[in-house]
């Protein structure tokens, strides 16, 4: 079963094509025109072992607002697309992340009705190009045109690289997690019969 997905969104703020492959091995091939989000994107691929191709054209003249925001919609559509009807997948994923002073929780529900919540915080407007406030923004984003419930718990941090960074890390692990199959799980892992 191939759990890919390829997208194209056009609007007059972003260009977007992206391809998502669930079962990659973490080979990424981005160019958002924001460096520091390019790295993040390349974090969550590799450590999620998802490839991930994502090619943006936004009105950066502008900022990276609508770059970031659009990218975040068409990962989402992906997500939910290449997961297809879910039989067999875990269903529920999450992870504790450390990177140095920096613990972000993670977990999530691909449950089919779309929920986010975090109490991530920084203390600077942008690193590099990438404006801080956008982390929420994204995973707002993700969150609802995936369908899926959405949790960052940030249990210590202080350098904001890392706390931004470790977001996106432990998002991809518990992605990762929620998507794999487990053998014991012959249908859809829910009392519903469907997700």
């Amino acid at each position: 079963m191939d759990r890919k997905a390829e997208l194209r969104r056009r609007t007059g703020e972003t260009d977007i094509t992206l391809a998502l492959n669930l079962d990659g091995s973490g080979k990424a091939d981005i160019d958002t025109g924001i460096g520091f989000f390019d790295h993040m994107l390349d974090a969550f691929a590799r450590h999620g072992f998802f490839d991930l191709s994502v090619h943006v054209k936004g009105d950066l003249e502008v900022d990276g607002h609508h770059t970031i925001e659009d990218t975040g919609i068409v990962l989402g559509e992906a997500i939910r697309q290449a997961v297809g009807d879910k039989k067999g997948i875990r269903r529920y994923g999450s992870f504790l992340l450390p990177m140095d002073e920096t613990l972000i929780a993670c977990a999530l529900d691909l449950c089919g009705r779309a929920y986010f919540a975090s109490d991530v915080t920084f203390t600077v407007d942008r690193i590099g190009q990438f404006e801080t406030e956008m982390v929420r923004e994204f995973f707002l984003a993700v969150a609802n045109n995936s369908f899926m419930n959405l949790h960052f718990v940030q249990m210590r941090g202080e350098n904001n690289h890392h706390i931004a960074e470790a977001s996106f890390k432990a998002f991809a692990k518990a992605l990762d997690m929620a998507t794999s199959f487990d053998p014991r799980i012959t249908d859809v892992l829910s009392t519903k019969g469907t997700l």
